[in-house]
């Protein structure tokens, strides 16, 4: 196994790694709306925080050597189902070519007080 870290993509906020080459597979952590350099979350807007969590995700996945293409699996767990068409308004900007299979759930709470986190597992094509 081999840790991905990248300095594009936030540093974990507790016990984890932004992302884990396991096999064949790119396991990369829920990544939630927060900008590299700051450390702050981007906005209160759930498509600009959508749209960071989907940034933050593609530099870990980029640093593996792969695209947003190889991605097979996402999870999205937002803190209010009400943001569900904003959310995916931009979620296809980066998914519309290619569409992984996707889990999208409602949850009671997100760390740091966000609206949204995304999870993605990649197929590392040899």
């Amino acid at each position: 196994m081999k840790v991905v870290n990248t300095e594009k993509a936030p540093k974990a906020v507790g016990p984890y790694v932004q992302g884990v080459i396991a096999g064949d597979f790119l396991f990369v952590s829920g990544q939630i709306p927060f900008d590299p350099i700051t450390m702050q979350k981007v906005s209160e807007n759930i498509k600009d925080q959508t749209r960071r969590s989907l940034e933050n995700i593609k530099a870990i996945v980029e640093d593996a050597g792969a695209s947003l293409k190889d991605v097979v699996r996402c999870g999205v767990f937002l803190k209010n189902m009400d943001d569900f068409a904003a959310m995916n308004e931009v979620y296809s900007e980066y998914f519309n070519e290619w569409k992984p299979t996707r889990a999208a759930v409602e949850v009671a709470r997100l760390p740091k007080g966000v609206l949204i986190e995304i999870e993605a597992t990649v197929y590392l094509r040899k």
